[in-house]
């Protein structure tokens, strides 16, 4: 007798694993290798012989590239359109005279990549210390000019103009212009 014969969560985890797993292409020892369960551990898992602990399901789930909620969901069960509204104030990361930060990207996602919306005043800018080894950011400007800087280098940006510049060092977005500066960031971090 199998543990998902009395646990449907356990049998839903079963599936998916193995649907993820074929897939993508990937052997059991593969998969093994890359989220650091053993073999044995996914074959049990698999087969539904096996009640994984949180640790080895958010490891399966990392090898994917997803949560775990996303590795457990019933894709068919929910919908498939998540919106962020844009009068929810809870999405404002900052508001301030010279500067404004809407995420855009949904709060829960995980945090490989992220998407905002700014809004910077007429002489005002947006400076950050560098982010973890490897983030990148993108940076398309829809109104107003913008100066940016990434560790020694800097361009000048007008409307329509895009960037893509290591965000790994002490960078700043400066508005150069004489309008509001209106842009959307992509920060995206391996």
């Amino acid at each position: 007798m199998s543990i998902t014969d009395n646990d449907p969560a356990s049998h839903v985890l079963c599936n998916r694993v193995t649907e993820l797993r074929k897939k993508h292409k990937l052997t059991l020892d593969q998969l093994a290798s890359a989220s650091g369960v053993s073999r044995s551990m996914l074959s049990q898992i698999e087969r539904g012989q096996a009640n994984p602990t949180l640790t080895v399901t958010f490891r399966i789930a990392q090898a994917f590239g997803m949560s775990i909620g996303e590795l457990v969901d019933q894709p068919w069960q929910t919908s498939t359109i998540e919106v962020v509204h844009g009068e929810d104030k809870s999405n404002l990361f900052r508001a301030d005279k010279e500067c404004q930060i809407r995420t855009l990207s949904p709060l829960h996602m995980e945090k490989n990549i992220e998407f905002y919306e700014l809004r910077i005043a007429p002489g005002a800018s947006l400076s950050s210390a560098p982010h973890f080894e490897g983030t990148k950011e993108l940076l398309t400007i829809t109104s107003g000019r913008a100066k940016v800087v990434s560790g020694d280098n800097s361009c000048e940006l007008d409307s329509g103009d895009s960037a893509h510049y290591r965000g790994d060092l002490i960078h700043c977005i400066e508005n150069c212009g004489d309008q509001e500066l209106v842009c959307y960031l992509v920060v995206t971090s391996q």
